[in-house]
């Protein structure tokens, strides 16, 4: 288990949020710390697995090659085997990109990356209902992610 994050750490993670090209040094000098200490503390952030990787988000043409569905499911049960099943077979749909056990009102939150409203329809029906244990889905459809910048719509 990775030791407590302390303030550094946690600014070091903010930054790199926001930014993870921003060079080493720019980071180090807004945390306080050398090239060589904060270079040396997003290597261990890496190594106990809070950063878990770095990606790429792409805004441009987002909306010509996909939609991002989010997904509401509701199990029958909240046993290990009923989780455990569940996850298992949410890892065989590569349209499923994210999937969160929750807290609250419904057990998972999915985010599933598809074409079109109609692809979305085949993988409801072929995938999404046939997980074993669901009892529950309910389907939102993203219209923009926020955290990207806007482009100015074309008239």
């Amino acid at each position: 288990m990775p030791a407590p994050l302390d303030s550094t750490d946690r600014a070091i993670l903010r930054l790199l949020r926001l930014n993870a090209r921003r060079p080493n040094s720019e980071i180090a000098a807004e945390v306080g710390l050398s090239p060589s200490a904060c270079h040396r503390r997003i290597r261990l952030l890496e190594d106990s697995g809070v950063i878990a990787g770095y990606t790429a988000l792409t805004g441009i043409g987002d909306e010509a090659n996909g939609v991002d569905v989010l997904v509401q499911v509701t199990l029958e049960r909240q046993s290990e085997d009923f989780l455990s099943r569940f996850e298992a077979a949410v890892r065989q749909c590569p349209e499923i990109k994210e999937c969160f056990l929750m807290a609250g009102d419904v057990d998972y939150w999915l985010r599933v990356r598809t074409e079109s409203a109609a692809a979305y329809e085949a993988i409801h029906g072929e995938v999404l209902s046939r997980l074993p244990g669901v009892t529950r889905i309910s389907s939102s459809f993203a219209m923009r992610n926020a955290l990207l910048p806007r482009r100015s719509r074309k008239r």
